[in-house]
């Protein structure tokens, strides 16, 4: 969606010169906007995604808002994130309600296990979930996180270097989304339970990645290596998902070690995002289509408000990204969001389209949580 300037003072207006001795007309007091209520924002944004999107009987979030009920394993993960987003906002008590709903609904229609064929679907839901011990302390939470864990960890070999597999039938393809996760999935372990064995992953994990497929010139993040059997790299998409992970495995690695090196590398993929004009043309997240791309928006929006918030960065940087995602924010609200339904679509700036999908509507509600987080820290 895109954004608009954001609020400021009115321009002054000077009045003609007469004569030479006439004075100019005085410019008017400045005028400042009112500030944004971000989260009188988020809550109308998730009351649409659960009016529009929940399916009440078999509990998760609907493909669209047409009345297909056809289930996507990986985003009813992020589901779950958007709902803590929630909790942890408001403390209501039916946020915990729909989370538990959730993870029943997600098991059942996932052939009524977590485990899965993607190994990156398989860490957003242990990421997901071991947020949710974190926040509720519910032990249901951690030992599905630690389930899947386990399971990832078998999607390491040795081709390509190295690196977690895609997927289980397809062990010689390895990107960015089954990676960086995993990096993150594996320091927030070390940050809960300090086993050097988790710390030990996320850093060989994040190796790997960092050597394969980051480019050392920019720090601009490839999405993967041998999709096509042919052992490249591919260099041509640029995904703002990809961005997004890689800085929140360097946020994470920086907060397990301290090493700062984690973070710089954090900081410049970032900077490096909000400068591309591929990623953020005119200052906005680029349109990535619907379906699974609708989510992409979203992830970055998480890692790269996780990295404004963390106090070891840089002062310049945290100003940096909490004006690009106002800016953002803003262009949701005044060119993207189809009112009353409060529904958003695959661009941030422009109206959606029907039928809206669930990921892109997620997305939009990860940014507006994002803001009236940042907002709620005195940071925006």
């Amino acid at each position: 969606m895109s954004r608009v300037a954001r609020p400021g003072v009115a321009a002054a207006v000077l009045g003609g010169l007469l004569f030479s001795f006439t004075p100019p007309t005085p410019a008017p007091e400045p005028v400042q906007m009112p500030a944004i209520a971000w989260a009188a924002r988020a809550d109308s944004a998730q009351a649409a995604l659960t009016q529009y999107f929940w399916d009440a009987d078999k509990h998760y979030y609907c493909e669209d808002n047409a009345g297909k009920a056809n289930y996507n394993y990986w985003w009813q993960a992020h589901g779950l994130d958007v709902l803590l987003d929630g909790y942890q906002r408001t403390k209501n008590p039916a946020y915990l309600a729909q989370m538990q709903q959730l993870q029943v609904g997600t098991k059942a229609q996932n052939h009524d296990t977590y485990l899965n064929e993607y190994y990156d679907d398989m860490e957003w839901q242990a990421l997901a979930c071991l947020r949710a011990f974190e926040l509720t302390k519910d032990p249901a939470y951690r030992a599905t996180a630690a389930l899947l864990w386990a399971n990832i960890k078998t999607g390491w070999n040795e081709q390509q270097g190295g690196g977690i597999a895609w997927r289980k039938t397809q062990l010689g393809y390895k990107n960015t989304p089954a990676n960086a996760p995993a990096a993150i999935l594996a320091a927030r372990f070390y940050l809960l339970d300090h086993r050097a064995e988790d710390l030990a992953w996320a850093k060989k994990i994040y190796a790997w990645e960092k050597k394969t497929l980051v480019d050392p010139a920019t720090g601009l993040v490839w999405d993967g290596v041998n999709g096509k059997g042919d052992g490249q790299i591919d260099k041509r998409m640029h995904f703002t998902y990809n961005q997004g992970v890689y800085i929140g495995a360097g946020l994470a690695l920086y907060q397990a070690t301290k090493q700062r090196g984690y973070l710089a590398g954090a900081e410049r993929t970032a900077a490096y995002t909000l400068a591309d004009p591929i990623l953020s043309p005119n200052g906005i997240l680029r349109n990535e289509n619907s379906r699974d791309g609708g989510l992409f928006k979203g992830i970055l929006v998480r890692y790269l408000t996780s990295l404004a918030i963390e106090p070891a960065t840089s002062a310049a940087s945290r100003a940096s990204y909490a004006r690009f995602l106002a800016t953002n924010g803003q262009s949701l609200g005044q060119h993207a969001t189809r009112r009353p339904q409060y529904l958003f679509g695959t661009s941030w700036a422009a109206l959606p389209t029907d039928p809206v999908d669930a990921s892109t509507e997620m997305s939009g509600v990860m940014l507006l949580e994002a803001l009236a987080e940042l907002q709620a820290r005195h940071i925006l």
